[in-house]
């Protein structure tokens, strides 16, 4: 299940209309279709390359879909705390552990490099995060966690904005998020001691 489908889109305005057609008839929110895929970190033009053909509809709406070691790369070079990228990647890691078709680690550092280059670095939390998940193993354990930590962030994140608007940028999400998780648990350190 997700949000959202990232979708490249290289057809004229006719295209984002029937999109917004779809959305409309199916009772889909906005945004359903994300076209703003290519304006984001997980981006990366090698798609195309390692993409696999699914369906053409109507002869003009060509359907291609990534294997999940690629989606796993690019969930993690995307990497956000306050969205569903580390829950998604502990998902299709355990999805595949108990289909009996795990995933390793050298398969997901392969996508990587082969998405982004050999010099390409994960985020810091994306590292730390997809080295402890392999390092246990207990992708389910992993996935609840991270769940519930998302959300957290994410809860974290809207009341900064309602406290400071305007103020939350792209840029400065996770130094904003980092900060205010170590306000979080500094203020529930002091309640504790008292």
């Amino acid at each position: 299940m997700t949000y959202d489908i990232d979708a490249v889109i290289v057809a004229s305005s006719a295209m984002k209309e029937a999109v917004n057609n779809v959305g409309d008839s199916l009772g889909l929110p906005n945004g359903w279709l994300n076209m703003d895929f290519k304006n984001t970190a997980s981006y990366s033009d090698k798609l195309v390359e390692v993409s696999v053909y699914f369906k053409t509809f109507s002869n003009v709406l060509i359907i291609r879909t990534v294997t999940a070691e690629y989606l796993i790369a690019m969930k993690l070079m995307s990497g956000r705390q306050y969205k569903n990228d580390l829950s998604d990647v502990a998902g299709i890691l355990w999805e595949h552990q108990k289909s009996g078709k795990a995933i390793d680690r050298g398969t997901v550092d392969k996508a990587v490099v082969k998405l982004y280059g050999e010099d390409a670095e994960l985020p810091a939390v994306s590292k730390k995060f997809i080295d402890d998940a392999f390092s246990s193993g207990e992708y389910e354990k992993v996935y609840h966690d991270i769940k519930e930590s998302e959300k957290q962030s994410k809860e974290i994140l809207l009341t900064f904005e309602k406290d400071h608007p305007s103020e939350l940028q792209g840029d400065s999400i996770s130094s904003i998020l980092e900060r205010a998780k170590q306000k979080r648990d500094r203020d529930r350190g002091k309640s504790g001691n008292s």
